[in-house]
């Protein structure tokens, strides 16, 4: 067999030399790489030759009819169109034919998809862009020929000739009806082209010059209504007429019958996207016809009534007014005619700004050509040119400028919200070439401009770009406060840097949105809280919230849109919001006055009253607070915060094995232990202990003192404990906010106000965050741990105020407003303020700030309401006079419909503030004015349009049925423009797998009446004869346990409390002291027994929120649930320290206070913490099996005091004064006998109870 070809064996043989030469064979190059397409010459010229023979041939006298589908009607019942041409390209518009257009061979392969305009479709928007404006009129004229009338059948043959001698051209088209398609002949000529013919028969052709297909212009504008209810869905209307056509009876099919599966698609969304901008260019006409008539109102209202010079009626005219479209869009903010309003009383106009990173678009989806002038839309140029010039400021070294808010507080702001770091990514760009959305609104929430956002993150740039815009449409004196999640981080880069001139940074004030606020530093609430700043009234910012939540519809859609359709969406849709919502203006104006003003400003007066503070102390204590808030060393050097974090974060994993060691030698207790084993606990708690020592060092390392002088002197662990108590505040604060916005995003996903979530994803999402509740809850424990050590610490003459307690539930943590305060770290001179340690003085203080904003709101609110009463008689006016102008008589029914929705915003905008006889009278005015101007002196006869209306009675919003299942009454303790916030702030929380967030008790209260009880009976008993003490050294003495009470240790430092006439006594001595006095007071009367002695630790451990466990460790011994009275002392430990009284009757359910001082206010906040007390012992006794002998409720309690005229004058007997009282209740009184005089006495009689006590 030969050898195979090309192989080493068919080789021929040699015998010298290097033989035949053998190579590989070459592989095949595609013809793609290595070929070039080259241009023959003369072929360009012959295809222009055979394009202009063609154009003469169709422009000549001699009509040719093209061959055309027309419908067959098959044998059937059904309506069938049958197509001879493929399926996929029949419907599709045949477009101009061009110069660079070539037939291009089957057989060549698919190219990839094209993301950038080409020729071919920029002449086919060219050749839209040119038609358009040919149909405005003729679309008039068909609306008003068919306005209030049914619709008639389109016959089968359309013409608009009006010679009817001109060469008519026949074409035949397919046109789509609500319920049915036909086939007809459609004729144009030199008078008509085909489009304006379609269009006075009320169809829009899906393409310029050459349509296939027609839509009815009543589908088209049905669906644009609907769009402007929804979103753009194309392809469900698609699909949807595709399947109602079907049903019945009519079909698509193809020459070979097969029904064709998309036959409206593209055609469908070619009508509705240029049937769109034909409506635009009809509402652009109207609106400068309008314009014109209101610049003529304008004028007239502008001139004054008595001669000026030329130069002063210059100056007038120089617009103390808005630019129009600010005012069309919200005639409230801008419609005005004074502006200069200081900004610190509020200024002029109220907006609020905010990106969403939502509305992206992806690189993928392509760009078409421009078709479309957006109207709420900044050029790209224009924001891009404002972020180069930010680039050159920032160069530049900044300016020295004096701030209200230490540079620490906005640093720490800074880092804590996304939207001030400009430079983190939030949409990866190799994906999206347009990222966002940046929106400015009014205070009503009506959008007025956008900005494109095409960076990866939320730069400056975009913010700085809308409100340089604004103050371009603003008169030159106008003042505008913005409110911005991080308003204090672009106020302060404005001040030092010339990114704005000073002419608008002197009439601009900035401030944070009112739910973001909460997420601020506490010092920069101060400043920027809308809810604390003068003249803001309830204005809240969180308008660009809810209008992305009307966008949300769009997000899916715009991502797969071309870049232009995309912002054609957005822009159609925000108009569309934007004229309801103006509509809406008088709704708006009574919601605010009802939920806002009047209740809101009830509740506040309410508070005032029963704080019982003058309004002028409040205020006093307000501007002190702020002074000193903002003038001490509240922020720590970062350096000293980032060490302090690290020491605390070293002692929560000692802790935690400190804790994990005891728990671990526990349990090997209970067995045998060997000695290796006891040495290797022993020896791991040495090196624990070492490690503890070490964490010593490292803080006293830190030198305090040095960095804060204010602190010297004090106590070293006091000091210690105070700043990691408040830096871990901080942390809490931190982590509960985003927890709350966490559970709120949650729960509005799952009630359907945001997007819907699935079961198992919500789950999963819930699940998520329960998993860092733990955290959370160990942080507020170990804060509540700190405050309970700093009480034992503390030193009333440090002039610190202690911090108090957080609650551990977030239902309850919600609502507790100190969580936003941050602990006080500086000594006071002199006594503490009233406004840090007096409850009712700072309940005081928000409640007059809430009334203050509720009036500012009303002042603003009347504002507004004249507002709209001046626009509404100057569009009036405006209109009337376009009716009486002689040119506008084409514009006659939108005029009238125009005129119509004014007289339907009339009664929707009368308020309280505006009544209807104002804008009746402006109404006339407006008329007389039209008539003057236009010169018409008689009435001229009315141009009636066809209308069409049937009476139907529906409930107004005063009239709702009973029945109503939901109601906004029990927002109402809140402010209303924290509508974002609402559910956060009074909501329940989600149960998760955390026992301190599952169990919720409502929080129970007693109401306190101050008088004291009728049948008050005082203890006349004489103090028993005392034995002689005689001097010398005093020693420990331990009480034995009996009748049930624990031991108790005196030592010599208490016992020489009792000693001093002049001593405060501390708690040893108060909890001592009662069990001696109960066991004496047992052994005189066994019905001394019904009492329960408490413990003044009890108290504060319901404070700092103590385990249940912890609890009934410490007050089992009671046995409280088997006795009708509980005794419990309490100390005060704010200013220098006060011993007070409780009495707690478990039959009569009555709270009897003693306060020898008299003091009614704090026990506001005391009879909360005994009633919550009360509801703890009462739930741990039940789940211990415990009965008790007296039913319990704690509903319906009353606490009454025991003296209402002050017993004690010195500074030292208070503690006296509490023994005193438990021993005349353990011999069945209400109240002692015993004067100030007689405490001495009974302080000898106490010392002598201890040391009656053996020594051993």
């Amino acid at each position: 067999m030969a050898p195979r070809m090309g192989t080493r064996a068919a080789q021929p043989g040699t015998s010298s030399g290097l033989g035949t030469h053998f190579s590989s064979p070459r592989k095949l190059r595609d013809k793609r790489k290595t070929q070039v397409l080259v241009e023959v010459p003369g072929q360009k010229a012959k295809h222009n030759q055979l394009l202009a023979k063609m154009a003469s041939l169709l422009a000549g006298s001699a009509t040719r009819k093209p061959e055309e589908t027309s419908p067959v009607l098959p044998e059937t019942e059904t309506d069938a169109v049958v197509l001879e041409d493929d399926a996929n390209e029949a419907w599709e518009d045949v477009p101009e034919p061009h110069d660079n257009c070539s037939p291009q061979s089957p057989s060549q392969s698919t190219p990839s998809r094209r993301t950038q305009p080409d020729l071919t479709s920029t002449r086919l928007y060219d050749s839209w862009k040119a038609l358009i404006p040919t149909l405005v009129d003729i679309q008039l004229d068909y609306t008003a020929r068919t306005l209030g009338a049914p619709l008639e059948r389109t016959p089968k043959v359309l013409s608009l000739c009006s010679s009817h001698t001109c060469a008519q051209k026949r074409t035949s088209l397919t046109c789509l009806f609500f319920d049915y398609f036909i086939s007809i002949d459609a004729m144009s000529c030199r008078c008509a082209n085909l489009a304006q013919t379609l269009v006075s028969h009320g169809l829009f052709p899906t393409a310029p010059s050459q349509p296939r297909m027609a839509i009815s212009v009543e589908l088209l504008a049905f669906y644009r209504s609907l769009f402007q209810r929804s979103c753009d869905a194309v392809n469900a209307l698609a699909s949807a007429l595709h399947t109602h056509y079907v049903r019945r009876g009519y079909r698509i099919t193809n020459a070979k019958g097969e029904i064709i599966q998309e036959p409206f698609r593209r055609s469908l969304g070619y009508a509705i996207q240029w049937f769109d901008v034909l409506q635009i260019e009809v509402e652009h006409q109207l609106e400068a016809a309008l314009q014109t008539c209101r610049d003529r109102v304008e004028a007239s209202r502008a001139t004054p009534a008595h001669p000026q010079s030329p130069g002063a009626r210059e100056e007038k005219g120089l617009r103390e007014r808005c630019a129009p479209i600010l005012i069309q869009r919200c005639p409230a903010c801008f419609g005005g005619v004074q502006f200069g309003r200081d900004l610190n009383k509020g200024g002029d106009i109220h907006v609020a700004t905010d990106g969403n990173f939502h509305h992206r678009h992806r690189r993928s989806a392509g760009d078409s050509p421009h078709f479309y002038d957006p109207s709420y839309f900044l050029p790209k140029v224009q924001v891009d040119a404002i972020g180069h010039h930010i680039t050159r400021s920032r160069k530049s070294t900044p300016k020295l400028h004096v701030s209200h808010v230490p540079n620490e507080a906005i640093d720490l702001c800074e880092n804590s919200y996304e939207a001030a770091d400009g430079k983190k990514q939030k949409a990866a760009m190799d994906s999206f070439d347009d990222t966002g959305l940046m929106a400015l609104i009014c205070r009503h929430d009506i959008p007025l401009f956008f900005a494109n956002i095409d960076s990866p993150g939320e730069q400056q740039k975009y913010s700085v770009a809308l409100i340089n815009h604004l103050f371009s449409l603003l008169p030159r004196s106008a003042t505008v406060v913005t409110l911005y999640d991080v308003g204090c981080v672009l106020s302060r880069s404005l001040n030092q840097y010339d990114i704005l001139p000073d002419s608008i940074i002197q009439r601009l004030r900035f401030a944070t949105t009112a739910m973001h606020a909460y997420g601020h530093e506490w010092a920069c609430q101060l400043v920027y809280n809308p809810r604390m700043i003068v003249g803001l009234g309830l204005s809240d910012g969180e308008g660009t919230e809810r209008l992305w939540s009307r966008f949300v519809r769009l997000i899916g859609i715009q991502r797969s849109s071309s870049r232009q359709r995309r912002l054609w969406l957005i822009d159609r849709h925000a108009g569309a919001i934007g004229l309801e919502m103006r509509a809406d203006l008088g709704d708006w104006i009574r919601r605010r006055l009802r939920r806002g003003v009047e209740d809101q400003g009830t509740a506040a007066r309410k508070l005032l009253e029963e704080c019982e503070v003058a309004v002028s102390d409040l205020r006093k204590e307000w501007a002190m607070q702020k002074e000193s808030q903002l003038s001490i060393r509240a922020h720590a050097p970062a350096r000293l915060k980032k060490e302090l974090d690290t020491v605390l974060a070293l002692q929560a994993d000692l802790d935690a094995s400190d804790k994990a060691l005891q728990t671990t030698r526990d349990t090997i207790a209970k067995g045998e232990m060997s000695e290796d084993t006891r040495d290797a606990i022993e020896s791991l708690e040495r090196v624990h202990e070492r490690l503890m020592h070490k964490v010593e060092v490292l803080y006293a390392s830190l030198n305090v003192q040095d960095r804060f002088p204010e602190l010297d002197g004090l106590n070293l662990e006091f000091v210690r404990t105070l700043l990691l108590a408040r830096d871990l505040k901080m942390n809490i604060r931190k982590r509960a906010i985003g927890s709350f916005f966490e559970w709120d995003k949650l729960d509005r996903a799952v009630g359907g106000s945001q997007q819907a979530l699935g079961t198992k994803l919500h789950q999963q999402t819930r699940k998520a965050i329960a998993k860092r509740q733990p955290a959370l809850m160990a942080a507020l424990r170990k804060f509540n741990a700190y405050c309970e050590r700093l009480e034992a610490l503390y030193d009333p003459h440090c002039g610190i105020p202690l911090p108090t307690p957080l609650p551990t539930r977030l239902a309850d943590l919600r609502n507790d407003q100190s969580l936003m305060e941050d602990i006080w770290i500086t000594p006071s001179t002199g006594k503490v303020p009233r406004w840090l340690d007096d409850q009712d003085v700072r309940d005081g203080i928000r409640a007059m700030l809430k009334r203050d904003r509720c009036v500012e709101e009303q002042q603003r609110l009347g504002l507004e309401a004249d507002n709209l009463c001046r626009w509404f008689g100057d569009e009036l006016s405006a209109l009337e006079l376009a009716l009486l102008t002689p040119g506008y008589e084409k514009f006659l029914v939108p005029l009238c419909q125009q005129q119509e929705h004014l007289q339907y915003i009339q009664t929707r905008w009368t308020t309280s503030l505006a009544s209807a006889a104002r804008f009746a009278s402006r109404a006339t005015d407006a008329v007389s004015l039209a008539r003057k101007l236009s010169g018409v002196s008689e009435e001229r006869p009315l141009h009636w349009i066809n209308t069409y209306a049937v009476s139907y009675v529906v409930p107004t919003e005063d009239e709702e049925p009973g029945s109503e299942t939901f109601s906004d009454a029990d927002h109402t303790a809140l402010q209303p423009e924290d509508a974002a916030l609402v559910d956060i702030l009074t909501a329940g929380v989600p149960g998760c797998e955390d026992d301190d967030i599952d169990i919720v008790v409502n929080d129970p209260g007693a109401e306190l009446c101050w008088r004291i009880p009728e049948d008050i009976t005082f203890d006349r008993t004489p103090l028993p004869e005392a034995g002689i003490i005689i001097p010398g050294t005093v020693k420990e003495r331990v009480s034995a346990p009996r009748f049930g009470c624990p031991r108790q240790v005196f030592e010599p430092k208490d016992i020489a409390l009792l000693a001093s006439r002049t001593a405060l006594l501390n708690d040893s001595c108060i909890n001592g002291c009662a069990v001696l006095l109960y066991l004496e007071a047992v052994q005189l009367s066994p019905m001394a027994e019904q009492y329960a002695i408490l413990s003044t630790h009890d108290l504060p451990r319901i404070r700092y929120n103590a385990p249940d466990d912890v609890l009934w460790r410490n007050m089992s011994w009671t046995s409280y649930w088997t006795k009708e009275v509980w005794i419990l002392p309490i100390h005060r430990p704010s200013d220098v320290g006060h011993w007070v009284l409780c009495i707690i009757h478990l039959r009569s359910k009555e709270l009897h206070l003693f306060d020898s001082f008299a003091e009614r206010k704090p026990w506001k906040s005391d009879t909360k913490d005994i009633m919550k007390l009360i509801a703890r012992l009462l739930s741990i006794a039940q789940q211990h099996d415990r009965i008790f002998n007296v039913n319990i409720d704690i509903d319906g309690w009353l606490a009454r005091p025991l003296v209402t005229d002050a017993l004690q004058t010195n500074g030292f007997d208070c503690g006296v004064w509490v023994l005193a009282m438990i021993a005349a209740t353990l011999h069945g009184y209400h109240c002692t006998a015993l004067g100030e005089g007689d405490m001495h006495m009974f302080r000898y009689y106490l010392r002598t109870l201890v040391l009656q006590i053996p020594v051993f």
